[in-house]
């Protein structure tokens, strides 16, 4: 890894990598050992797998998400989009087949390109009908909202 810049971020596109780490968990936690080659590397494959990733940096207070960021993104050749508490939030786009494809500055909105698989698909799901646990159906019993709570 040779340190290069990082390419700089604009307030839509880190406001939208936000958005998309939000559900994210921690994928490498940094320790009392700070910012290692071992770490380096953890971060560095993270990032080739997904590109957005969130850091964890727990130990001592010498060691602080703050004081790490601008070295994880020298090192790392990414960019930070957050630092919140101990947590740092880290985008590299991929060279070949990016995911994440960033707003524009002329207020192109941003997508990711690989739909996620735990998104439903956009088609409705069919009405489901009422059938009993040998599949046989069963005739709906539909009851007018003017029967609900009279006794008779």
């Amino acid at each position: 890894m040779t340190p290069q810049s990082s390419t700089k971020l604009t307030g839509k596109q880190r406001s939208y990598l936000r958005a998309l780490a939000h559900p994210l968990k921690p994928v490498v936690q940094i320790g009392h050992g700070g910012l290692t080659e071992a770490v380096l590397n953890a971060i560095d494959g993270a990032l080739l797998v997904h590109e957005l990733v969130k850091i964890r940096v727990t130990g001592n207070e010498q060691v602080s998400a703050g004081n790490i960021a601008s070295e994880v993104e020298q090192r790392t050749r990414s960019s930070v989009a957050q630092v919140i508490g101990k947590t740092l939030v880290v985008y590299r786009a991929r060279k070949k087949s990016p995911s994440i494809i960033l707003p524009q500055a002329d207020g192109t909105p941003g997508k990711l390109a690989v739909p996620s698989k735990s998104k439903p698909s956009t088609g409705a799901k069919p009405p489901r009908s009422a059938t009993s646990r040998t599949g046989a159906k069963l005739p709906s019993k539909f009851v007018k909202p003017s029967k609900f709570g009279k006794r008779g």
